[in-house]
């Protein structure tokens, strides 16, 4: 199974140029397994629990952890939201609200 990948707005691709160009290969990297794998292993991609629909993408860079939020969509689609550095334990509420209002806002859209 071959997912497509795009992006919603340009929340993603501000977070992508404001990390380092070693985090960046990393995270082509997992974007790449996303794509590809029909399992992907949990350590690169997991459902937010308490969500109906979100997923996490995770990326380790050095002593860095990334997530990037994001959902499918018709199947086969992986909808990229936003994405930030992880700094505890527990992925911030307000992160997770932001995630759940962009996904939103792509479904109100889609339907217009």
């Amino acid at each position: 199974m071959k997912r497509k990948i795009i992006f919603y707005k340009n929340y993603f691709i501000d977070f992508y140029l404001d990390i380092s160009p070693g985090a960046q290969v990393k995270l082509e990297y997992v974007l790449d397994l996303v794509r590809n794998l029909p399992m992907i292993p949990e350590k690169f991609f997991k459902h937010l629990e308490g969500t109906d629909s979100l997923y996490e993408i995770r990326v380790k860079s050095g002593n860095s952890n990334y997530r990037i939020f994001c959902f499918f969509d018709s199947g086969a689609l992986v909808i990229l939201l936003h994405g930030f550095m992880k700094k505890s334990m527990k992925t911030p509420k307000n992160e997770i609200k932001l995630a759940e209002q962009l996904r939103n806002e792509y479904f109100l859209n889609r339907k217009k």
